[in-house]
């Protein structure tokens, strides 16, 4: 899918207009976007309309408190991609601006919904706010919609364990290293992805030899040795990551290192896409060279297990 950027007072296409519509950020399209995107497409072909996801780029928070804004779960083009997955027809990226954060909520809706998007419903979570300072919430929408003749359905919160599923909490077990717990949250495992680049070697040297990831969009999981699964063209390999520093050698910089098992060949400046299975263990310091090959050797054989088997 080729998202379809608008700009405050520009026009859209006709395939995008007079649909079901939802508007959020909607970062890692995790499991409870995922819910409320199933009832999206119901609801557009109910009305034999496409179902459009309205999302803006970049972040608000990044121009209305840029000190708050937290690295992102998805690129734009990822998140699109999954948007589209789980049943967006069209994404509409909404260039965010002054101008358009300054909009009050009614003004929003009345240019962006009804005048650009001829939106005939929409569906949105039990706490959706909107406008300038995010002043308008679910109430003033529901009395929008109904004075435009709009029909709202409102989705409520998944939960998992009895916590709601949300991108904060998603983002707090990544901070952890829990990737098989944010699989869940996902429905999926948690990818970045980078370009790879020129690194100190040490990989090689020991008989492992690593791509190091440079100019990764996303958040990185905690610190530590995980199973992974890597993505390369057409092709997905099981491998070892590496996030953090590296004691044995002195270095201290925090870095992403791959080891694609069984792969051999040229991977600088191609773009690789990682998929966290599980962390096996942290970051360790061992004495030499000979006893990190020796747990290197154990943590690619687990490795190759874990790839396999989810």
């Amino acid at each position: 899918m080729v998202a379809q950027r608008l700009q405050l007072g520009e026009t859209l296409p006709e395939t995008c207009r007079h649909g079901v519509i939802t508007v959020g950020n909607f970062d890692g399209v995790h499991r409870g976007h995922q819910q409320l995107l199933a009832l999206l497409r119901e609801r557009a072909r109910a009305v034999s309309g496409p179902a459009v996801v309205v999302t803006f780029d970049p972040h608000p928070l990044q121009l209305l408190r840029p000190a708050d804004f937290q690295p992102v779960l998805t690129t734009l083009v990822h998140r699109a991609e999954l948007l589209e997955q789980h049943g967006a027809d069209h994404v509409v990226v909404l260039q965010t601006t002054p101008d358009l954060l300054y909009l009050e909520a009614s003004e929003f809706f009345e240019r962006i919904l009804h005048r650009c998007l001829a939106a005939r419903g929409l569906v949105e979570g039990p706490n959706f706010l909107f406008g300038r300072d995010r002043r308008g919430d679910i109430g003033l929408l529901g009395k929008l919609t109904r004075q435009a003749n709009m029909s709202l359905s409102i989705v409520e919160e998944f939960t998992l364990a009895g916590v709601t599923v949300s991108s904060s909490r998603v983002r707090g077990e990544l901070v952890r290293g829990d990737v098989r717990a944010v699989a869940q949250l996902l429905g999926r495992p948690f990818q970045i992805a980078g370009t790879v680049a020129h690194g100190q070697k040490r990989g090689q040297a020991l008989g492992f030899p690593t791509a190091n990831l440079e100019n990764v969009a996303t958040i990185v999981p905690g610190d530590g040795v995980y199973a992974v699964r890597v993505r390369h063209r057409e092709k997905i390999w099981p491998g070892a990551a590496n996030v953090g520093p590296n004691p044995t050698f002195g270095e201290n910089a925090r870095k992403v290192e791959v080891h694609l098992i069984d792969f051999a060949g040229n991977l600088y400046g191609q773009t690789l896409a990682i998929d966290f299975i599980e962390r096996m263990r942290g970051v360790q310091e061992f004495a030499n060279a000979a006893e990190l090959r020796c747990q290197l050797e154990r943590d690619i054989q687990r490795s190759r297990t874990l790839a396999a088997g989810t």
